[in-house]
């Protein structure tokens, strides 16, 4: 594995406890001094600026992921009433498109999250070496 996908997997594993936002940098600020040198950091930190972009639809999911997969939620508990209560096969279609439909859209929310969490814990890093 890429050095920056291990370090997006630990802001991942971050993102999953509920605690404020300074807690998580806080918390993956030392997993990172601690496994990472600082020229590693630097060009993670730039791979990972380049990769993320500032604006669109990346934006909102990222910002708003579960209200963006809401209506494929809806689309898939419709499609699966429809298919049950009818027998209509398209229904159960509609179902397992809208389930996939939604599921990848909060994972790829899920991936931004990470990715700005990740970010947002280097930028704090190189603040507190420059200071």
């Amino acid at each position: 594995m890429d050095r920056l996908e291990i370090l997006l997997k630990m802001a991942e594993d971050e993102l999953t406890e509920y605690s404020t936002t300074a807690r998580k940098i806080e918390k993956l600020r030392r997993k990172i001094g601690l496994s990472v040198p600082i020229a590693e950091q630097r060009t993670a930190k730039e791979a990972l600026a380049a990769s993320m972009q500032a604006g669109g639809i990346e934006q909102l999911i990222e910002q708003q992921r579960q209200t963006v997969a809401l209506p494929f939620w809806g689309i898939a508990g419709l499609g699966l009433l429809v298919g049950i209560s009818f027998s209509e096969p398209l229904g159960l279609v509609a179902a397992i498109a809208g389930t996939i439909a939604a599921y990848r859209i909060q994972k790829w929310g899920w991936q931004l999250q990470a990715k700005r969490l990740l970010l947002q814990t280097f930028e704090d890093i190189e603040a507190r070496i420059n200071q």
